[in-house]
Parts: C-alpha cells; structure tokens; sequence
C-alpha cells in the first residue's frame, strides 16, 4: 500500500476539467503536495459542478475532460511524481434527468422486468408494482402530460413509454396510468416516495451495492483505473448509506489490491471508526473539531450560551435542539423511510401510526449516525431506553422494536441502520445546527457544539491514539462540505476571548437592523465577521440558505416572503450602510490579528499531527469562505504559485490579510513531510516552562517539532510569552525563519519574534 504523505482537494468541474488539473501540477509539485485529491470524476448530470450525482458509472464525464483527459491529468502528476486520490460514489445515481441515467431509464421503460431494477433500492409493493417520481406541481398536472414520439412529457421532463402502451391512441393521462412509474406531486415525496434516497434529496436515486452484480456494475470503471495504475487511493463518499459497509469494503480492498481507501464517516465524540473495516481511517472531521476546539478559550462558553438563551427568549440546551430537528425531519422529509421500515417490520402487533412514531423516536435519539450490528448495538439500547424516557406511553412497541433491531439479520434492523445516518445528516447538519447560534465555529460537520473546548492534554491524548492506531488516516480543517472554512472558522474562535464585547457588538449591529428572529442573526452577523470583507451576493445567498436551513422564520418548500425581504434589506445594510460597516469592520479590525494567529496555530497543526494531512482547493491562503457554494468558488492558482515564487527567493511576508504567511507555513510543512517523513514518525507532547505556557501548543513528532500560541489575546492581555522557554535536545532549524537555535532553554519570546508558529526540524548528522 502506497501512503502519501500529504494530499491537496480539487474540485474537477466543467469550469475546471482534467487539463485544468494538469496544469496546476507543477504548482501543486512545488508547493509540496503528495497526491492530487480529485472530486468525483465518473458521469454525472450535465452541468453539475461537485459531481456527487453520477448518472453513469460506467465512462469517465466528459464536461471535465473525458477519459482522454483523464489520462492527460494523471500523466502530468505522474511526472511529477504525485499520486493519484479519487473520491467515489457507491451509495447512490443521480435521476434528475432520466434520460441521462441509462439504468434509470431503462427501469423506467421496463420496470420490474429491467436488468438494472434491482441495481436501484425500490419497494415497488408500495407503489402498486409502480415506481413514485416525485415531479408534478400539483396532482392535476397529469392533465398537462403530453406524448411525443415514444415519450411522455412534462413541461421540460422526459420519462420514456413501456413497449406498446401507446400504440392505440389513448390520451396521455391514459398512456401515463400503464406505465412502470406514476409521476406524483413533488410534496408527496415526505410520505409516500418508495425508492431510497440520499439524505432527502428526490434525484438521487440509492444503490444496491451489496449485490455482486451491481457492485460489478457500477465498479468497472474503478477496477480498471486500478488494473492500469491510474489511480492510488480511493475516498468513499457516504458509506453509512450503504447495505453492508464491512462488506463492501471488503470487496474494494480486493478490488484495489488493497490501495489507501479512506471513508467519509462522521464521529460524534467518543465514538471510533469500526476497527475492522478494511480501511487506513476517515477523511478527517474529528481531526478538524479538535483542532477548533483546543484554540477556543472554555471561559467562554457560558456566557455565549446565556446569550443565545436571551436572543431565544430562553434556555433552549443543544440535545433538545438535535432531538426536535430530527423528529422534524422523520415526521417531514423523511417520513417515507420511516414508512418503509414500518412496512418492513411486517407487524400485526401494534397499528402502523404507534408503530411508526416509535420507530421515528428511536431515530430522533439514536445518538451517532449509525451502528453496524452487531458492533453499536449499545447505541441502539440506548436510544431505545431514551426514546422510552421521551415516550412512556411508546414503551411496549419501543421494548418490541428494540429485539428486532438488534438482530442484524432481519430486513429492517439493516435499513433501520441505513436511515439513521439521514435522520441525523437532516436533522443536525441541516437544521439544529442553523438554529444554535453561541459560537458558530462549533457548529460543523463532524462536530457536536456541547463539546465547547477541549485542554490541551486532551488534544495530546487524542493525537497519541491517532498515532498508535491510525496514523494513515486522513486529517482535514476545510472540504467542500464544511460550514464555514478553517480561517473563517479560526476568527470566530476569537469571540470566545471576547464573548461580552461579542454580546455588545451583536447588540449594536441589531439595533441598526434586525429581521426579528435573534438566534438567526447571531448566525448572520457571526458569518459576516467570518467571512468580512464579503458581497452582497455572497451574504444573501448565504443568509437565505441559513434561515431556510433553520425552517424557523422561513422555509425551502414555502418561503415566507415578508421575511425573507427583511432578510434581504438586513444584508443591503451590511454592505452598503455606513454606520452598519464602520461597525463591522471596526470590530474585524480588532479580532483579525488574533484571528490570523489562530490559522496560522490550526494550519500547522493539522499539516505535521499524526495522519495524512489534506488542504483543501486554495486554503494554502486566507480562505474565508461559508457553506457551499461559496466554498467551492474557483481558485487563483497563478496568484498563489507567483506568491510561492517569492517566498522561494527568501521573502519572509508579514502575517497580514494577503495570506502568504499562511502559504509559507503550508509549503514548508508539506515540504519538510514529503522530503523528511522520518522525522514523523512519533508523537510526544511539548511542554514549557514560564508564565504564559498554557499558551503553548506544541508536540515533537521524532525530529520535527511543531509549536503553536493558543488564546493570543489572552496572551497579549498577560503580558506575553516573558519567561516562557522550551528546552532542545539538540539543534533544530526553523522552517520558517530559517533561524537555527542551539540545544538548550529556548525563549518563545525568541522563537515565536516573527510568526506566532513555528516548526523546527533537528539538524541531522550525514546519513
């Protein structure tokens, strides 16, 4: 198995295709990247630009360069000597347009006759041998269906005709009703959709997998890249979706021949990735919300809680924000699936409506994405012992449901396992965690915000594990999923050392203008002092996105319009009244120092701690970017090599807002593992002696040692580093400075003069 020492994310698009790819290798080369890390390359919907949803797994897209410039593209890293990382899709297709998805259509065409019916995970029962596409405006828009040629027509949708069901001139409403699939109001998918879904997203359409065919099918393509030495390693998108992923894995890793595969798995805190999953570890969230965490200041936490509990109007805690946001979603959006697990029990015991809101509350309080049975069967217990606390009244049907959940061989303990991960996914990510606003830096995918902070021994402890028992996995601080990137992240966690001047400030900013709802324009502002200076377009898609994401004052499905203009002149004032911006960018003005420091202090964390580091598209720079798609806007790579040119010549830039500090502590780094990786190989805690050393977060990984400042305001307001010192057993160089520093007492006043990092490599005798 091939391990890269570092990996760099780039989002191949149609605006950014393969030979596009290839031409910022030798950048990328340069700036000490591994391997190239690319987003999905397979076939997906025309035009879409992250490539999640694949209608043919079968051909590489050709909107970003085809197959020919799919070998363009790893020819160019193989010349420079990169690896090659792909991230794929198995747990489901996309079906927007069906005429896109040959499987799909043929499904359509032939229904359960299809040779590819069983590759799509459907309960055609349920829909009275008829496959539910949730497409229609209202239910009498059949009468607006018309045939053409061999197809049925809506408005822009095409749906092909079963064989002969139109031969005899009938009426398209007629033509419809003989046809495998009924097209049905789009509002009907909450209750009535019979085909799996990712998350609750009606066009794309879930994969059976665990079937040798389809996996065969829907594999080829990767078998082959791996047959002919194109690819090196996998990413597996969203493997909680999936049937069986032990098993699945288990296939991968021979069909790869056991190359680095990582998977997408969110961790809540505490939990472990299964220890017997064929797989070197995860893509990296928990290493991201330790990170976070370690630099923000716990002094803080209870006031920024008081003071979401006043903009509330009361003490609202977190665990009943997620247990609403879930039962939210299992009795709205998701509500099919939980009738399909009704469906799959196959119960006469209890009636389907008690049956149904006992398993909808074991979902709201299962407490990880899912289990695997039998590994997390305690997880079950326990949901089912809180859904029972919650439901007194549910506790027969809950003690029933629970023995046959945990029996791993009955139809709906495994779906139960598939949906629980979607419960979680709607109900967390996607709404409690736009409605809980005390330090939005928390809130992030793969964190739980009632972890506030975490001591410094802890980080330590966390790292010595990740060390001993997973030290190929993947770390991260910024994808294309997360909320808010690393360095917006980083100065937000600045209003924890300031959390009263953040209450004033946020007051001020509301009584020049408000939309009414408090927790939401915490929200707002604390996005806008991340992301500062920033559009318009950008905010008021943002804002928009976060208050229907909320579903509190508005809503995606009905959007309140009287509110989402509020909403609208909310943002034209952040940008465009003077008083509003003198505000805002006297505050910024303030924190961005801090801000700086703690990206610098993250940055160089994340890039030498244990595992394999990835950056992110253009996060080698300041990146203040929010949710998609602000996050996966295109990068100046030019810009960035020219910077890197420089720092090459000797420039030492200033910590200031062009990001190159940020660069040159990101290329050295990725420099120092590729060139150097024997000086990572361990981990021991660094410590300090002195006034400030609570400051310090440092760690010695066999050679290179990495030191970092925590709470810089905290330090500034103490005086500074003064007689706080470390001790070298040797002599090491700063990678940075290139300062060479003798063994013995190191001032940090000395050491940390110029850049608040700083990360020293021993001077090796020849080898």
């Amino acid at each position: 198995m091939r391990i890269p020492t570092s990996t760099y994310r780039l989002q191949v698009r149609p605006g950014f295709d393969f030979d596009a790819v290839a031409g910022v290798i030798p950048y990328l080369a340069d700036l000490g990247v591994d391997w190239i890390y690319l987003s999905p390359i397979l076939q997906a919907e025309r035009g879409s630009e992250h490539g999640y949803d694949v209608t043919d797994p079968t051909r590489l897209d050709v909107e970003r360069g085809g197959e020919a410039g799919f070998r363009r593209a790893v020819a160019a890293a193989r010349h420079h000597g990169l690896g090659v990382l792909v991230d794929i899709v198995p747990n489901h297709l996309g079906v927007a347009t069906p005429a896109q998805n040959p499987w799909w259509w043929d499904v359509l065409k032939h229904g359960q006759s299809s040779p590819h019916a069983a590759a799509f995970d459907i309960d055609w029962a349920a829909g009275d041998g008829r496959l539910r596409i949730p497409v229609l405006g209202t239910a009498a828009d059949v009468a607006a269906l018309t045939v053409i040629g061999d197809e049925l027509h809506y408005y822009d949708h095409r749906f092909p005709l079963a064989p002969g069901t139109a031969d005899d001139g009938a009426d398209a409403v007629q033509v419809h009703a003989r046809q495998h699939y009924e097209l049905v109001d789009w509002r009907r998918a909450d209750d009535e959709l019979n085909y799996r879904r990712f998350f609750a997203v009606n066009s794309l359409a879930g994969l059976r997998v665990e079937l040798p065919r389809v996996f065969d099918m829907s594999h080829a393509q990767v078998a082959r890249w791996f047959d002919e030495g194109l690819v090196d390693g996998l990413r597996v998108d969203h493997p909680d979706g999936l049937h069986d992923p032990k098993g699945y894995l288990d296939r991968l890793r021979v069909l790869t021949g056991g190359a680095w595969v990582l998977v997408e798995k969110i961790l809540e805190p505490g939990e472990a990735l299964p220890a017997n999953w064929a797989v070197s570890g995860s893509t990296g969230y928990d290493a991201l919300a330790l990170i976070d965490r370690v630099l923000t200041d716990p002094k803080a936490e209870t006031p920024l809680i008081a003071l979401d509990a006043r903009l509330r109007g009361e003490a609202v805690p977190w665990p009943e924000l997620v247990h609403h946001g879930k039962r939210e979603v299992t009795d709205g959006m998701l509500r099919s699936e939980v009738r399909r697990l009704v469906r799959d029990l196959g119960w006469d015991r209890f009636d389907a409506g008690t049956t149904e809101q006992a398993l909808a509350e074991v979902l709201a309080c299962f407490p990880v994405y899912r289990s695997y049975l039998p590994d997390g069967a305690e997880h079950l217990a326990a949901a089912v012992r809180e859904a029972t606390r919650r439901r007194p009244e549910l506790a027969e049907p809950l003690r029933a449901l629970s023995e046959v959940l945990e029996d791993p061989r009955h139809p709906a303990a495994t779906r139960f396992q598939q949906t629980s991960g979607m419960v979680m996914a709607k109900g967390v990510e996607d709404r409690a965690f736009y409605q809980y606003s005390p330090l939005t830096s928390l809130t992030e995918v793969g964190a739980d915000p009632s972890e506030f902070s975490v001591s410094v021994d802890r980080f330590h402890a966390v790292q010595q594990q990740r060390q001993a028992h997973w030290p190929h996995t993947m770390t991260t601080l910024s994808t294309h999923d997360t909320k808010r990137s690393e360095d917006a992240r980083s100065r937000l966690a600045v209003l924890a050392e300031l959390p009263d001047d953040w209450a004033e400030e946020l007051d001020a900013l509301r009584s020049q203008v408000s939309v009414g709802d408090g927790p939401l324009e915490n929200l707002l502002w604390q996005a806008t002092i991340a992301a500062w200076p920033i559009g318009r377009d950008r905010l008021l898609g943002y804002a928009l996105k976060a208050a229907r994401e909320a579903d509190l004052s508005t809503h995606w499905t009905v959007p309140d319009e009287a509110f989402e203009r509020k909403l609208t002149n909310l943002v034209d004032a952040t940008v465009a009244d003077p008083v509003v911006i003198a505000v805002i960018t006297a505050f910024v003005d303030r924190i961005s120092a801090a801000g700086f420091s703690n990206g610098l202090t993250a940055k160089l964390l994340q890039l030498t701690a244990p595992g394999v580091p990835d950056v992110y598209q253009g996060s080698e720079l300041w990146e203040l970017s929010l949710v998609d798609p602000d996050n996966r806007r295109p990068v100046d790579f030019a810009e960035r090599a020219r910077l890197l040119a420089r720092l090459d010549d000797g420039w030492r830039p200033p910590v200031d807002s062009d990001g190159a500090a940020k660069l040159l502590v990101t290329s050295r780094a990725l420099r120092l593992r590729r060139d150097n990786a024997h000086l990572f190989t361990g981990y021991r805690p660094l410590l300090a002696t002195g006034a400030a050393a609570d400051h310090l977060i440092g760690f010695d990984r066999g050679g290179a040692i990495s030191i970092g400042t925590r709470l810089p305001l905290g330090l500034a307001d103490a005086g500074g580093w003064r007689d706080t010192a470390i001790q070298l057993e040797s002599a090491h160089t700063d990678q940075f400075t290139r300062r060479r520093y003798e063994p013995g007492e190191v001032p940090l006043a000395t050491l940390l003069e110029h850049y608040p990092v700083a990360l020293l490599s021993v001077e090796e005798a020849p080898r």
